[in-house]
């Protein structure tokens, strides 16, 4: 007795259907957009509108400002106050390049060798914003008094020799000196460099640096062809944090500094508290704004990354 085994045809294979979600969810992404649009707009564009409009004024706080394309305040404006302006993008980069140079090997030291101390280093690190801005930098005025520790250290060292001779200290005295002014700011604007830098570094993968020493690379060639090349997204974001608000700072030099070393900052606030002149005022703001934002663009494309962290 035979029996005969047949072959079913094989079915044809139904492709997948792709139905569109329903118009209420395709609408979901954009209703949780809206409150942080919203935010934008109201706190950021209408303001930043409105000083615009206000740089283009004409007018006196009693008799009321008019709106007169006056374009002139800016070349006015930069012209009387390039000096501040100068002055605040050295601070600005000077206090950036100290804390980068203090930030990284710090950060180093936290991401790779920290160990069980990890968490309790990053915890001082951002100590000092437990208490506020003003008074971290009233702080700095005991600190670099002329009969603190720190300055009577200074001078038994001849450091203070080397930095008047420099320009930065006048004689034996730090305070009221742009010294005073860049250790204010570097201190303060530390953190926003470290923390991108630590987690930059954390993200690099151990292997990597095994693979270098089975490559016989020292540490300093693997530092330099491993480890800062993959750390330079976090070098680009800490630099940022720490260059875009130190440039337009004002509290470090009102507090730290004197009348010789004044930021634009404190010229915009002078302008719009104390002289009322408010055309002056947000034209200054918006030609920071230019220089930085110009400043940054550059440097972002020279630095070759853009995965910021």
């Amino acid at each position: 007795m035979s029996t005969t085994l047949t072959k079913e045809a094989p079915r044809p294979v139904e492709e997948p259907v792709l139905r569109k979600p329903p118009a209420r969810k395709r609408l979901v992404p954009y209703w949780l957009l809206l409150p942080g649009i919203l935010w934008l707009l109201v706190f950021f564009a209408l303001p930043l509108v409105y000083q615009a409009s206000t740089s283009v004024q004409t007018g006196s706080l009693e008799q009321g400002f008019q709106v007169t394309w006056h374009f002139r305040t800016y070349a006015d404006a930069f012209a009387e106050y390039r000096p501040q302006l100068l002055r605040s993008l050295l601070y600005a980069g000077t206090a950036t390049a100290l804390c980068l140079l203090l930030g990284y090997p710090l950060a180093y030291l936290i991401a790779f060798k920290a160990g069980r101390w990890r968490n309790l280093l990053l915890v001082l690190v951002i100590a000092p914003f437990f208490t506020s801005f003003l008074i971290r930098t009233l702080a700095w005025k005991t600190i670099l008094a002329d009969d603190s520790v720190v300055v009577g250290a200074l001078n038994a060292l001849h450091v203070l020799d080397v930095t008047s001779w420099l320009g930065l200290t006048e004689g034996e005295r730090v305070l009221a000196t742009p010294m005073a002014v860049v250790c204010g700011l570097t201190y303060n604007f530390l953190p926003f460099m470290i923390l991108p830098l630590y987690t930059s570094l954390e993200r690099i993968d151990g292997r990597l640096h095994e693979a270098a020493q089975d490559l016989y690379a020292s540490p300093a060639t693997t530092f330099r062809k491993v480890t800062f090349p993959l750390s330079m997204p976090g070098v680009v974001s800490g630099t940022l944090l720490t260059f875009i608000p130190a440039s337009g700072d004002y509290v470090n030099a009102e507090l730290l500094g004197s009348t010789d070393t004044k930021m634009i900052g404190n010229v915009i606030q002078s302008q719009f508290l104390r002289v009322l002149d408010y055309p002056t005022a947000a034209a200054l703001s918006f030609i920071l704004m230019a220089i930085v934002l110009f400043m940054v663009t550059v440097y972002i494309r020279k630095a070759g990354t853009e995965d910021l962290v």
